[in-house]
C-alpha cells in the first residue's frame, strides 16, 4: 500500500465517523415539538392499550364465572346420573 493509499483511508474512516457523528446530532437535537408529539402518540397508545386490557380482564373475568357455572351444574348432572344408575333395581321407587 502507498502513503496515499493509507491517507484516502484513513481520511475515509474519518468521514464515516462525522457523518455518524452529525447524524447523532441531528437526531439528538430533533425539534422539542417532533419529541412532544411523540410522547402524546405513545401515551394514547398506552391508554388504548389498558382499556383494551381492562376490557379483556372483565371479559375473562365473565368466562371464567360462566364455565364455573357451568362446571357446577355438569357435576349435578352427573351426580344424579350416577345415583339413579346406582340404585337397586327392587327399589320401589319408580324409575324417572
Amino acid at each position: 500500500m502507498t502513503a496515499i493509499d493509507d491517507a484516502l483511508t484513513r481520511l475515509d474512516t474519518a468521514l464515516g465517523r462525522l457523518e455518524a457523528t452529525v447524524t447523532r446530532r441531528l437526531e439528538a437535537e430533533r425539534s422539542p415539538d417532533e419529541r412532544e408529539i411523540e410522547l402524546a402518540l405513545m401515551a394514547e397508545d398506552r391508554a388504548r392499550l389498558a382499556a383494551a386490557l381492562d376490557a379483556a380482564s372483565a371479559r375473562l373475568a365473565e368466562v371464567e364465572a360462566t364455565a364455573d357455572a357451568v362446571g357446577a351444574r355438569l357435576d349435578r348432572a352427573i351426580d344424579a346420573v350416577e345415583g339413579v344408575l346406582t340404585r337397586p333395581s327392587d327399589d320401589p321407587r319408580p324409575a324417572a
